[in-house]
């Protein structure tokens, strides 16, 4: 559950949102992630990551890489490497980025909504999506054969 305490502070409890993955602090993940009930992130997580559910990024984590969340995203903490640049990290939320005053993005943010709350910072670009965008499955990937010709999918054969 998400309440806002005031204007400017977010507080949330990942145990009320049903968030049932973690990253503890001092932990490292990293590769080809994917997580279905979302994501509390205490440490650090990089990669391309995909999370159904919420992304919750703690104050003191960091996330890096190609990131697809099919949720809200809570920064606290690090996106992107904080010497980082836009071209290092990419995140894509289907819901809403919530940046607390003491989150910091340096990554590319795409998002349906973004509410900033005072003190965060958005060091990167920044792009709203609209209902028309539609964000491919990290899986799809096209094969060309020798010859320039796509094979069939399984869906045409």
């Amino acid at each position: 559950m998400v309440t806002p305490a005031s204007t400017d502070t977010l507080t949330i409890d990942p145990v009320a949102m049903n968030i049932v993955n973690r990253v503890a602090q001092g932990s490292e993940l990293s590769g080809e992630l994917s997580f279905e009930g979302g994501l509390l992130v205490q440490g650090t997580v990089a990669g391309h990551v995909r999370v159904k559910g919420r992304l919750v990024i703690w104050s003191g984590a960091e996330v890096r890489g190609r990131i697809r969340v099919q949720g809200d995203v809570y920064l606290f903490g690090q996106l992107g490497a904080e010497s980082g640049g836009p071209a290092d990290t990419h995140l894509e939320c289907q819901g809403m980025v919530y940046v607390s005053k003491t989150g910091v993005s340096t990554g590319t943010l795409l998002a349906r909504r973004v509410q900033v709350y005072d003190g965060g910072q958005l060091k990167g670009p920044l792009r709203t999506l609209v209902a028309a965008d539609t964000l491919p499955v990290l899986r799809d990937i096209v094969v060309v054969a020798p010859g320039g010709q796509t094979p069939p999918s399984s869906d045409q054969a």
